[in-house]
């Protein structure tokens, strides 16, 4: 539990890093996404994940552009909602193997997972609640395409970073995220 709220805190200060962009920042918080599913597994990476929107909703700046209610609003926050079910991923894939590809192939999916669902919610905010019409093309370039470089940098970053920590720790004490 104690480590579920780190991984919570470390992506809401993962989010104050952020480099602006027009409608969606390039934020550190996939890379805390990443680390938590990785490093906690699938279970308390999700329950991690869950806490940090939970309190982000409830009014904690948590979030890059702010916190509270409103932000179910928010364009951006499909990708919010995503990070639960990535973390879920990331932890779920991970498992499988000790080697680094087993954690660069999960923080890959997960990454899939966060572009899926946040995509998809930018275009239903941007057309439904927005009412500004655009294409799926206009939401890959508004979310997507710029992205794409810091993406595979936090996946090869997380993915090395957690296949460290996690066989250092193994061999030290027989850790094994669950």
């Amino acid at each position: 539990m104690i480590l579920a709220s780190i991984f919570a805190i470390l992506a809401a200060i993962g989010a104050q890093i952020r480099i602006p962009f027009p409608v969606v920042p390039l934020t550190l918080q996939t890379f805390f996404v990443l680390l938590s599913g990785m490093m906690l597994g699938s279970k308390w990476g999700a329950i991690s994940m869950f806490l940090y929107v939970m309190l982000g909703l409830l009014g904690l700046p948590f979030f890059a552009g702010g916190g509270g209610v409103q932000y179910l609003a928010h364009p951006t926050f499909g990708f919010i909602a995503s990070f639960i079910p990535a973390a879920w991923v990331a932890g779920r894939c991970s498992k499988t193997g000790q080697e680094t590809i087993y954690y660069v192939l999960a923080a890959f999916l997960a990454t899939g997972v966060i572009y899926v669902i946040g995509l998809s919610g930018l275009y239903w905010n941007m057309n439904y609640i927005i009412g500004k019409p655009v294409s799926v093309l206009q939401v890959f370039r508004i979310g997507l395409f710029p992205f794409i470089p810091g993406a595979l940098i936090k996946i090869v970053s997380s993915a090395l970073l957690a296949s460290k920590v996690i066989s250092r720790m193994y061999r030290i004490r027989g850790y094994d995220p669950v």
